[in-house]
């Protein structure tokens, strides 16, 4: 539309105006030469064309450009990096997506037109193997696109040399890679990340081989951790620091000491540059503490020290940091009967020992708890000299015995033979029963062996120095209680603590095989004595020998047989030279 104002300024007739045009355009040669300016002006705008164009101005979600086409296209307004910059007259590049109906309008793009330019930029300044250096923009399947001015494939695979956990971490940040495949037709690049890491630890490793010797001290940072050790980078090369070079002292796990990405100082214990590998110390980096142990803690001396171990044979002190000694079951009580060191120490305990021997070149240490205090053996004669008499409880019954304690910690044992002057004692436990209170008298003390002799029959005379030969005769008529059926016999009861022996071949004149057919525990007996042998301490004791009495005994030798009140059936007394032992 013309500006009426602007005509009237200039005192110019809108009629002749349009007359001068008219006449214009009626000209064959001016229609040819606008028509050929027309068509030359659009002859290079075909779709998919990246053309130059101008903003004109900004219509909401959308941008105004005009491109020197018959009407302006719109570029959508998100299109552009910063939309709050858009400047009026401001050249831009776009990309012609499609020409619309009649109404005239055309449809831009900056954003491919960008990439296109971009796409160029790049094909023209890089190759397969170069170097670039782009932001991390998103994840996508398989990977991240990095934006290096067109959009790059950066697969997981190739972002590190050991996987990463969330890839997502990476975006906003930028990432150098190398190119390893441009695809032209499909415009499309694929970079690796750990390719130049690869290549970047592969030169470190080899400047690094070259001056790394035995006995350096270097920085490196801990990359893993495994039950055995850690694993240092040295800068291109890893280290192993096996546990037993982290500490002079005890530790269970690496864990302990280190931990992923530390940061720590190592000495070079050994390097094998043909394999590449090298061995690492952190406790090399100080003396070891063995080097002077002998002045530090003399053997003989008392030390305090950790308890910070337990095993069935004793339990190891920590004295100090890479000092530990061995306190041997043996060497914890002077007394008690340790089944396992738990019952002495635990874990954390703290306690005092002698130090008793020192092996530097072992690296060993024994100790002894027991020794810190006095003794009791060494006074335990004194204080139960032979002779004396106590009383204990029964702690433990054997075989051959029964062990009575006398104090805490010091038990004497009760042989056998010690517990009657004249029964025949099959097992402590005819005698005595665990936890009985009994009394002993103390027969001898072995300060060396620490053992304590104890007699129970010592506590009365012996019967077989008096009593027992005064009170029988060799053919007596006595009576006795089965007390103890063998194969061989039963044995009688003719007295307190007195036994005779009834051997089976006295039973009968006739054989007998097995004396329990005959009589039972607990049966009252008469017979007759047919030897005393105060030497062996015995009494042979017959029913056979009885006078006027073998008949009758034989006709009723049947178990079944009815039995009379002294425990066989018919048996009479002798009237003459009868001893009642009852």
């Amino acid at each position: 539309m013309m500006d009426r104002d602007i005509l009237k300024e200039y005192n110019v007739n809108l009629e002749d105006i349009e007359k001068e045009v008219a006449a214009i355009m009626e000209n064959e040669d001016t229609k040819k030469k606008m028509e050929s300016t027309y068509y030359d002006s659009i002859q290079d705008f075909e779709v998919g064309t990246v053309l130059k164009g101008r903003i004109l101005s900004v219509l909401g979600d959308n941008v105004i450009v005009d491109c020197g086409y018959k009407s302006e296209g719109m570029v959508p307004k998100f299109e552009f990096d910063d939309p709050s910059e858009i400047k009026i007259g401001e050249e831009v590049e776009v990309l012609l997506e499609a020409v619309e109906d009649d109404s005239g309008l055309i449809k831009l793009s900056k954003r491919k037109a960008n990439r296109i330019r971009g796409w160029e930029r790049v094909i023209a300044k890089y190759k397969e193997g170069d170097i670039i250096t782009g932001r991390v923009t998103r994840k996508i399947k398989g990977g991240l696109l990095v934006d290096m001015g067109v959009p790059i494939f950066l697969p997981a695979s190739q972002i590190d040399v050991k996987p990463p956990g969330d890839i997502a971490q990476y975006i906003g940040q930028e990432v150098t890679c190398k190119i390893l495949k441009i695809d032209e037709s499909r415009q499309n690049i694929v970079v690796s990340r750990r390719k130049l890491i690869e290549e970047e630890r592969d030169k470190k490793k080899k400047e690094l081989l070259a001056e790394i010797e035995a006995g350096q001290i270097r920085k490196g940072v801990v990359k893993n951790i495994a039950d055995f050790g850690a694993f240092i980078d040295l800068g291109g090369l890893d280290g192993l620091l096996h546990i037993t070079d982290m500490s002079w002292g005890r530790i269970s796990h690496p864990s302990e000491m280190l931990a992923i990405d530390d940061e720590v100082e190592v000495k070079i214990l050994d390097v094998d540059k043909e394999k590449e590998k090298v061995a690492l110390g952190l406790k090399q980096k100080s003396e070891n503490p063995w080097m002077h142990i002998e002045e530090k803690y003399p053997v003989s001396s008392r030390v305090k020290g950790q308890v910070v171990n337990i095993m069935s044979y004793g339990a190891f002190v920590k004295l100090e940091t890479g000092i530990e000694g061995l306190v041997h079951i043996s060497e914890m009580s002077w007394t008690r009967r340790i089944n396992h060191p738990s019952e002495m120490v635990a874990i954390g305990d703290m306690v005092e020992v002698v130090v008793l021997k020192i092996d530097r070149e072992k690296e060993e240490i024994s100790l002894s708890m027991k020794q810190t205090e006095v003794n009791p053996w060494t006074v335990i004669e004194e204080k139960y000299p032979a002779g004396t008499k106590i009383k204990g409880r029964v702690r433990n019954l054997t075989n051959y015995g029964a062990f009575i304690e006398i104090e805490e910690g010091v038990d004497g044992l009760l042989h056998i033979s010690d517990m009657s002057w004249a029964k025949k004692v099959g097992h402590p436990s005819e005698i005595v029963k665990k936890g009985d209170k009994v009394e002993a008298v103390v027969l001898s003390v072995d300060r060396e062996k620490k053992r304590v002799a104890l007699g129970l029959k010592q506590l009365s005379d012996d019967p077989w120095t008096k009593e027992i030969p005064e009170r029988f005769k060799v053919g007596d008529v006595v009576k006795g209680k089965v007390t103890k059926l063998t194969n061989f016999g039963a044995f009688l009861e003719l007295g307190k603590g007195i036994e005779g022996l009834l051997h089976i071949s006295e039973f009968s004149n006739e054989k007998i095989s097995n004396p329990a057919d005959i009589v039972n525990i607990g049966d009252e007996l008469e017979v007759r004595v047919i030897r005393i042998e105060p030497e062996a301490r015995k009494i042979g004791l017959s029913i056979k020998k009885l006078s006027d009495a073998e008949e009758k005994f034989q006709s009723s030798s049947g178990k079944d047989s009815q039995q009379s009140h002294s425990g066989t059936k018919d048996i009479p007394k002798e009237e003459s030279n009868t001893v009642d032992v009852q």
